[in-house]
């Protein structure tokens, strides 16, 4: 973790507290949250005294992470960032074009303890959370290399780790992204995704964050899920849809199922049925994903045959549901792929030179 404060992590009321500790006036508070929220140094706020700026810059974080390596794709316009924490771990993070805009998928933890067996993220297990200003961070570096070509306009929480295994982190991530003198990002504009820990999902839906709540779901039953998602075992399905039906008619916010298509095993037209019976009469949309190859895991993606009749057959049940796009496969794009990539790399550089 960061040796000084992070003051991304803070909020206005916060810095005004951190400001009075160092004998600055509170008012300043409001410059620096601003100035923060568009990246900049502490060197370059310009409306502060050179003191100030100087002291805050030997006390304190401006933007606790860097950007360690860039990767475009050249089959499309996603960004593969892999971004150094001031700790030494790196985090990864996915800038992608839309008609919309540019949306980013950000990483909560460094690493995942959850152990879903199509992902990359838990090969090496959770190392720790991340802060609320290290999420903001990755939009700000995104939004710094986007330069004068746009800005990042919407947010998926969808990296490496579990956010609601980070769950304070955060809620105030969201809070500070959402702020009118920060980024001030619509919370419509933001999805949180979960592998299905319940009582988290209960505790979101009192928060009145009106975001997209997406479900890791990947199989409609719980033997199956069983097998590719430990969480399964603590949380059975019947308990995980029953949550996010409350979720639903608590919040009037339509949920997104993320469904990872597995060539022999959840992909026939019998499981597309099957789930369909499950979500029947829920405000949702179904999101299929042809899976990413992982090397180390020994599971096959569905052919693109297979992933449309899947598809017409959700459809013709009256489902809503996509096929996602694949962006980004030619610069390892699925979560934690580059991560672990990078960790070999710098593991094999270490034996060379030992």
């Amino acid at each position: 973790m960061a040796d000084k404060p992070i003051l991304l992590d803070m909020d206005v009321a916060e810095l005004g507290a951190f400001l009075k500790e160092l004998g600055e006036p509170a008012f300043r508070a409001k410059q620096i949250f601003t100035w923060l929220h568009r990246g900049v140094s502490f060197l370059d706020m310009s409306n502060l005294p050179k003191s100030l700026r100087e002291t805050l810059a030997a006390k304190a974080y401006d933007l606790p992470l860097r950007l360690h390596q860039s990767f475009p794709s050249q089959k499309d316009k996603t960004v593969k960032f892999l971004n150094a924490c001031t700790d030494g771990n790196i985090v990864e993070s996915v800038l992608m074009h839309y008609h919309y805009g540019h949306s980013l998928c950000i990483s909560t933890q460094v690493g995942c303890k959850m152990g879903c067996a199509f992902c990359a993220s838990t090969l090496g297990g959770c190392v720790r959370n991340l802060t609320a200003g290290e999420m903001l961070a990755q939009v700000l570096l995104a939004n710094r290399y986007l330069g004068v070509s746009g800005h990042v306009s919407h947010v998926v929480l969808m990296g490496s780790g579990e956010p609601l295994d980070n769950y304070d982190h955060v809620v105030r991530f969201l809070r500070l992204i959402n702020h009118t003198d920060g980024l001030n990002i619509s919370l419509r504009a933001i999805s949180v995704s979960t592998c299905g820990i319940v009582p988290r999902i209960r505790q979101l839906a009192d928060e009145g964050l009106p975001i997209t709540l997406s479900i890791s779901l990947h199989a409609p039953n719980d033997e199956l899920r069983r097998q590719i998602m430990p969480i399964a075992a603590r949380y059975p399905i019947g308990e995980l849809m029953a949550a996010v039906r409350d979720y639903v008619r608590q919040t009037s916010r339509r949920v997104v199922f993320e469904y990872a298509l597995i060539d022999g095993f959840n992909d026939s037209p019998a499981h597309a049925r099957e789930l369909a019976r499950l979500i029947a009469g829920l405000q949702c949309h179904v999101n299929l994903i042809p899976l990413n190859r992982v090397a180390e895991r020994n599971l096959s993606p569905t052919s693109p045959r297979a992933v449309q009749t899947f598809l017409a057959t959700l459809e013709g049940l009256h489902v809503s549901a996509t096929v996602r796009r694949e962006m980004g496969a030619d610069i390892a794009g699925a979560c934690g792929q580059l991560r672990n990539q990078h960790l070999k790399e710098a593991q094999k550089a270490d034996n060379i030179n030992t």
